[in-house]
C-alpha cells in the first residue's frame, strides 16, 4: 500500500495560492464544493466519511443537545461522527484534525487541557505518537492556537511535530492541520500575502518529510474567508420578540434554551434556529426573514442538514454579514464568560475571542494567578464590529476551498474519502 500525507491548510483558496509556492508545486489545484455550513467540524467530517451532514451528523461546530438541554461547541469525541471513516483499517497519524479523541488511529496528537476541581486549567495535548513531542519541541503553544494571541507558533509546532512523526513512524496515511490563515483573515479584511508565505513554510516542513519517506502529498482547505462588516444579533431579535428565556444572576444573564420558544445557535454565517413548538415555525421563519442581514431561511432538508441535531430552521447570512451569539440587551448584564476565551460555555461561535481589550489587564490577571488570587481573564471585547472576515456559506470558486494533488481530483468534499482510498492503492 502506498503512503499519503494530507495537509489541511485552513483558508487557502485558488486566489491565494500564488503566494504559496511549495503548496502550489504539489500538483494541479481544483476548487471543490464544501458542505453547508462550510466550517471546520462539518467539512472534516464530510471529508473523512464521504457523507453529507445529514448522514454523518456533524451539523456545525456545535449544536443543541436536546436530551440534556445544553448547547455545546467543539466536542472532540470521534464517536460523534456517524459512519465509517477513510482511516478505518489504515495505519494513520492524525495530527490535530478534529474528532481525534478515541479515533482508533495508530498515532495521534490533539489539544487537551487538564481541568482541576477548583476550576483551574493547565494546557496540554494528548500525545499518542510515541515520539515524545513536547519533550522534543517544548510545550504546545496553546495561546497561539486560539485567542487574542492566535498566530504562527501553533502551526509551526504542528508542522514540526508532524514531520517528526512521519520520519519516525512512516504511517500509511498522515493527516495534518495548519490553522494559521484562519486568524488574521477573521481579524482583517485584506488577506496579507505574508500570512500565506508563513503557512507555506510550515507546509514545506511536512512536505519535505513526506517526500523523504515516499509519501504522496495532497493539500486541502475547508473553506475560504470572505470580508464582513455587519454583525447580526439573531438572539437579541428573538428575545425582543419574547421567545428567549433568560435567567439573571450573580454571573450575568444566562440563556435557558430548554425554556425558550426559539433560539439561535450561530456558527459564523449560518445559524441553527431551534423552535420548541412546531406550530410556531412559520411565525418564527417570518421574523428571521425580516431581520436585516439575513439572506435566506430554509428548512434543513433543503441543504442536506436534515439530521436530528439540526434546528427546525436554518438561517444564512447575507453577503457581508455574520451572526453573533449575543442575547443580552445591555453589556453590563452580559454573562461573565462573554469577556473570556471560553469556547465550550458560549452558546455559539465567538470570533471576538481573537481580539483583546487591554494587554495591561491581561498581564495584571496573570500576576494575580501566579500569586494565587482568584482571577478572570476578562479581556475579550463585546464589540462585534471588530470582526472583518467570516465563512460558513459556499462562495465563488476563486474564493472558496481547494484540493491539490495527483490523479483525478474530486470537485466535492464528499468525494475525498474515495479519492484518498484510491491514492493509498497506487
Amino acid at each position: 500500500m502506498a503512503r499519503v500525507c494530507v495537509i489541511n491548510v485552513v483558508g487557502l483558496t485558488p486566489r491565494l495560492l500564488k503566494h504559496a509556492p511549495r503548496l502550489a508545486a504539489i500538483g494541479q489545484a481544483t476548487p471543490w464544493k464544501s458542505p453547508i455550513p462550510a466550517v471546520t467540524s462539518t467539512a472534516q467530517a464530510t471529508m473523512l466519511t464521504g457523507l453529507a451532514p445529514r448522514d454523518h451528523g456533524i451539523v456545525a461546530n456545535g449544536w443543541y443537545y436536546r436530551e440534556t438541554q445544553e448547547i455545546r461547541f467543539w466536542q472532540q469525541a470521534n464517536s460523534l461522527v456517524q459512519g465509517g471513516k477513510l482511516y478505518d483499517n489504515v495505519e494513520t497519524a492524525k495530527m490535530f484534525w478534529w474528532f481525534n479523541q478515541s479515533s482508533g488511529v495508530r498515532y495521534s496528537a490533539t489539544p487537551k487541557p487538564h481541568y482541576g476541581c477548583d476550576g483551574s486549567k493547565v494546557f496540554d495535548i494528548l500525545d499518542f505518537t510515541e515520539c515524545q513531542l513536547t519533550k522534543k519541541l517544548g510545550p504546545f503553544p496553546f495561546f497561539s492556537f486560539w485567542g487574542p494571541n492566535a498566530g504562527l507558533p501553533s502551526s509551526r509546532w504542528i508542522a514540526d511535530a508532524t514531520a517528526i512523526v512521519i520520519r519516525a513512524k512512516q504511517p500509511q496515511l498522515t493527516l495534518a492541520y495548519l490553522p494559521h490563515l484562519d486568524y488574521d483573515f477573521q481579524r482583517f479584511t485584506e488577506h496579507d500575502p505574508a500570512r500565506i508565505r508563513e503557512v507555506d513554510l510550515c507546509a514545506a516542513t511536512i512536505i519535505d518529510a513526506a517526500e523523504e519517506t515516499g509519501a504522496q502529498v495532497v493539500v486541502v482547505s475547508e473553506y475560504g474567508l470572505v470580508p464582513v462588516n455587519r454583525p447580526v444579533h439573531l438572539n437579541r431579535m428573538l428575545r425582543n420578540a419574547g421567545l428567549l428565556h433568560i435567567r439573571s444572576g450573580p454571573f450575568g444573564e444566562q440563556l435557558i434554551p430548554g425554556e425558550s420558544d426559539a433560539f439561535a445557535v450561530v456558527d459564523h454565517q449560518l445559524a441553527h434556529v431551534y423552535v420548541r413548538n412546531g406550530q410556531r415555525i412559520a411565525e418564527i421563519r417570518k421574523l428571521l426573514e425580516n431581520t436585516p442581514g439575513v439572506g435566506n431561511v430554509v428548512e434543513p432538508a433543503e441543504i442536506d442538514l436534515d439530521h436530528p441535531r439540526s434546528g427546525e430552521l436554518i438561517a444564512m447570512a447575507e453577503p457581508g454579514s455574520w451572526f453573533t451569539y449575543y442575547y443580552w440587551l445591555n453589556d453590563e448584564l452580559a454573562p461573565d464568560f462573554a469577556r473570556t476565551v471560553d469556547i465550550h460555555r458560549k452558546p455559539g461561535y465567538d470570533p471576538c475571542e481573537l481580539f483583546i481589550t487591554s494587554k495591561f489587564r491581561a498581564i495584571r490577571n496573570v500576576i494575580r494567578k501566579k500569586l494565587g488570587f482568584r482571577y478572570s481573564m476578562d479581556v475579550i471585547p463585546l464589540d462585534a464590529s471588530l470582526v472583518k472576515g467570516s465563512h460558513g456559506l459556499q462562495t465563488d470558486a476563486e474564493s472558496g476551498p481547494l484540493i491539490i494533488g495527483p490523479g483525478e481530483l474530486p470537485d466535492d468534499m464528499r468525494g475525498f474519502r474515495a479519492y484518498i482510498e484510491t491514492r493509498l492503492k497506487n
